[in-house]
Order: C-alpha cells, then sequence, then structure tokens
C-alpha cells in the first residue's frame, strides 16, 4: 500500500473543511488531459460528499512533456498569494485546450491580477520553490504520472471516473473505520 508522505499543512491549498472525515489528495498538472478530464469529475465528488470531504490540490508539472505546466502552476500560486488560487486553477483547467502564456495572462487579467507583478513573479521564480516542493512531496510518495490521487492518505490506484472514485472513497472510509 503506497501512502501519502507530505502530511497536509497550512501551505496546501485546500477547499472543504478541515474536519472532514475523507481527505482526497489530487497531484496533478494544469496541462495534462487525464487532469483536464479529472477535473469536473473532482468537482463532481466534492459535490457529492458535501462537507464530508476535503480536497487538495499540489502541483506536479511533468515540464519535460508539458512546457506550460510550471508556469501555470506558479500562476496559479501568485493567484493564490491574492487568495484566488481556486479560481486560477479552475480557470487553468477550463482553458486547457487554449492553455500557454497568453491565455495564463488572458486569465490573470479576468481575475484582476496585476500583469506586472505577475511577469515579476514568473520572472524571478518566487513561487518556483513550493511548486518543486508539491512535486518532490509527490516522488516521495509514489507518484510517477498525473493524476495521482490519495484518499485519506492511500494511493488510488484504480481509474478516476465519478463512479469509481466514489466507490473508491467509500472503501476507505469502511476500511479506516474498522481501524
Amino acid at each position: 500500500m503506497v501512502t501519502l508522505k507530505t502530511p497536509i499543512s497550512k501551505s496546501d491549498h485546500v477547499r472543504g473543511p478541515m474536519t472532514a472525515a475523507i481527505t482526497l489528495v489530487e497531484y496533478g498538472d494544469y496541462q495534462c488531459p487525464h487532469c483536464g478530464m479529472a477535473h469536473p469529475i473532482v468537482n463532481q465528488v466534492q459535490a457529492h460528499f458535501r462537507d464530508s470531504l476535503r480536497f487538495v490540490f499540489r502541483h506536479f508539472p511533468l515540464a519535460e512533456v508539458h512546457p506550460i505546466a510550471g508556469i501555470a502552476a506558479e500562476s496559479a500560486e501568485f493567484a493564490g498569494a491574492a487568495g484566488l488560487f481556486w479560481e486560477m486553477h479552475d480557470a487553468l483547467f477550463e482553458n486547457q485546450s487554449i492553455l500557454s502564456v497568453p491565455t495564463i495572462f488572458m486569465i490573470a487579467e479576468k481575475l484582476r491580477l496585476p500583469e506586472i507583478e505577475l511577469r515579476d513573479a514568473l520572472a524571478t521564480g518566487r513561487y518556483r520553490n513550493k511548486v518543486r516542493g508539491d512535486f518532490m512531496g509527490g516522488v516521495r510518495s509514489g507518484v510517477n504520472g498525473t493524476p495521482a490521487f490519495f484518499i485519506n492518505g492511500v494511493r488510488h490506484d484504480g481509474a478516476y471516473d465519478f463512479a469509481s472514485l466514489v466507490s473508491a472513497i467509500q472503501l476507505r472510509i469502511t476500511a479506516d473505520s474498522h481501524v
């Protein structure tokens, strides 16, 4: 059983209550087509479990195959510093088919994030260490592709369609309640 090696901390981006019975962690890449397909499914899973689930997104940009992924992750962190991580996160996935540096700046403009500051953050690598930290935590946890999901700290190696994720979460709840 492969487990999550990096505990959830205040540096993580979390949707849902900290007291939720279920924690779903995704290691993802904004340019990965599989992550793009998983994005609306994860949203459905969150809606299904409501306050029983907290969702954590961690960056795992596969920069060798997805050259914009690292820039997108750093841009999400820049937005996060302004309290707009999830808005940028959602918009990056929703615009994945046209993801480019100009698209990222267009999204930032719609979110009213200052372009000059974003350009400076990207040029200086202000958020690169956070993205790298997420990535290295994923490597330590056995992540070797995206999307990679962990349910209450245990890697989910099955499919990530809605029914499969819900079933896996319910099985994990049952297993955890018998411990």
